[in-house]
């Protein structure tokens, strides 16, 4: 059974920084994508950070220069830092990954960041 476990979340003031991460296991096949989505009361989840297998990266514009995703292939994990937060970037986290030829995904549980004085 795939299981992802996201850890890292919290109260943060603004400016301060955080590092989320996400660990999966059960995995039998290779992890293509991982991702870091949020969703703020009201608003769509949207995608903040993806990485793929070989590295390559992407963000929200409203994310780049300030949050930096990475991954480590031998532990399954996906990591977000996130520095200079903003108010803003109040939202439950979930990370997600995509396995093997079909793209089977898969969703983390969230975690709760909220940015405030």
């Amino acid at each position: 059974q795939v299981q992802l476990v996201e850890s890292g979340g919290g109260l943060v003031q603004p400016g301060g920084s955080l590092r989320l991460s996400c660990a999966a296991s059960g995995i039998f096949f290779s992890i293509n994508f991982m991702g870091w989505y949020r969703q703020a009361p009201g608003k769509q989840r949207e995608l903040v950070a993806g990485i793929n297998t070989g590295g390559t990266t992407s963000y929200a514009d409203s994310v780049k220069g300030r949050f930096t995703i990475s991954r480590d292939n031998a532990k399954n994990t996906v990591y977000l830092e996130m520095n200079s937060l903003k108010p803003e970037d109040t939202a439950v986290y979930c990370c997600k990954i995509t396995v093997g030829i079909w793209a089977r995904e898969y969703w983390g549980q969230g975690t709760q960041v909220t940015v405030s004085s």
